[in-house]
């Protein structure tokens, strides 16, 4: 059986060049540490010839973003990046939100916020805010730590984010801000940058009003890649949870947009939960499939069948005691060097937790090492004091062999596609006015 990703490989090519269009010139205080010359190549208006997209270079050296791991707050730390790491060789990362401000804020102290091993490539910086300046700055402090791209949130719908900070999936309601923002950021890296969104914003959730956005970003800007949560975002005081489920999924926004959009690359988000939804997603043809919580609460599961069923890499053969072994050795080597017991054996056990989901074993275990923070003080001895609830079984078996089953959900929502998108001269000028 041919993986999705074989098939991937073979019916979509990827947009990796683009037509430079009328991008904004930045003002000198926007283009921290990059040559005037720079600049000027990068956003010379109505240039007619075609430049590689830095896209490209980064799918030279890794496989493409076929499967992603979401930006999480709280979650999608160092620790849980290290273990995802050594369950899937081939899976984007993405960090958690980083505030351009916190960047900026906390100079002298980075590597608490950035740092990251060598072995996490490819991975994905992902930003917010809705200051220039400081996200012009943000980038160029990232700079040295190599990642392979920069992802602005336009997502998020946290109050704290969207209500009080004015950014996150805010930022939807404002399209040339946006496009402003990402030459910016692009005007800042050498690597590519995407955009996160969901499919609109309160009552902004018209068809036409995701394609004005997507089209006014990826006009303005050299934004090629945008990450669609398949979801509107309710901005009257719902958490960030009832912001997951309340509004409904509409994977025919998603479709559509890979219609009239066909020089664009797309990720679809949301609702998706196991390898066979990304499986039937991809073969309904999405770009790349992101993946938040199931990959998180379920880590073994999902992220041990990435590479196989998604990327056709043969079986590693790795077992959760040998991902343990190696884990080990990474969190006795970082616990509390950032002073004030940060990170914690807490902090370092927590994307632990899905490792055994469903097994035998699991609720025990969770329990001995609840127990054991209180007088443990290393990694290694917490561990050899919980494991043995964990059955040998469990530990020394490699990812099971993985059946997939058919999932219709995609395929029916390409029924319900909307009316094709289309821009008519009025708006262009409007566009560039």
């Amino acid at each position: 059986m041919k993986s999705a990703g074989h098939a991937l490989l073979s019916s979509i090519k990827p947009p990796y060049f683009f037509a430079q269009k009328n991008y904004r010139r930045l003002p000198p205080n926007l283009v921290c540490g990059i040559s005037t010359a720079k600049s000027r190549k990068l956003y010379t208006y109505n240039q007619k010839h075609q430049l590689l997209s830095n896209f490209d270079m980064v799918v030279e050296q890794y496989l493409p973003p076929w499967f992603s791991v979401a930006p999480m707050m709280d979650w999608t730390d160092n620790h849980y990046r290290t273990i995802a790491r050594l369950i899937s060789k081939h899976a984007w990362l993405y960090t958690e939100m980083l505030a351009a401000e916190t960047i900026v804020y906390q100079e002298k102290d980075l590597d608490r916020f950035l740092a990251f091993s060598p072995d996490q490539h490819p991975i994905v910086l992902q930003i917010g805010g809705n200051n220039l300046e400081n996200l012009a700055k943000a980038t160029q402090l990232a700079n040295s730590y190599g990642y392979d791209e920069i992802n602005l949130n336009c997502g998020c719908p946290s109050p704290k984010v969207a209500g009080h900070g004015c950014f996150g999936v805010r930022l939807m309601l404002d399209p040339k801000f946006v496009a402003e923002a990402m030459n910016v950021i692009a005007a800042n890296t050498d690597v590519p940058v995407s955009v996160k969104c969901r499919i609109g914003v309160d009552d902004h959730d018209s068809y036409k009003e995701l394609c004005d956005f997507i089209h006014t970003v990826s006009s303005l800007s050299p934004t090629r890649h945008f990450i669609i949560h398949s979801r509107k975002a309710l901005l009257n005081g719902i958490s960030p949870a009832d912001n997951r489920k309340i509004p409904p999924l509409k994977y025919e926004y998603y479709y559509a947009l890979l219609r009239d959009f066909p020089d664009l690359r797309f990720t679809i988000n949301g609702g998706i939960t196991s390898i066979d939804e990304a499986l039937a997603a991809q073969n309904e043809g999405a770009h790349g499939v992101m993946v938040g919580r199931a990959a998180y609460n379920n880590s073994w599961s999902m992220l041990g069948n990435v590479d196989t069923m998604i990327y056709g890499a043969p079986p590693s053969g790795v077992t959760r005691r040998q991902v343990l072994e190696k884990y080990q050795v990474y969190a006795d080597s970082v616990i509390g060097i950032y002073g004030n017991n940060k990170p914690s054996l807490r902090d370092l056990v927590k994307p632990l937790y899905g490792l055994f989901w469903g097994e035998p074993g699991n609720g025990v275990w969770k329990r001995k090492a609840d127990s054991a923070f209180h007088h443990c003080k290393t990694f290694k001895s917490l561990m050899e004091e919980t494991m043995m609830a964990i059955p040998d079984s469990v530990l020394d078996s490699p990812v099971g062999a993985y059946s997939t089953t058919c999932i219709d959900k995609f395929a029916m929502s390409k029924n319900l596609l909307p009316m094709p998108y289309n821009v008519n001269e009025e708006q262009e000028q409007l566009l560039y006015a």
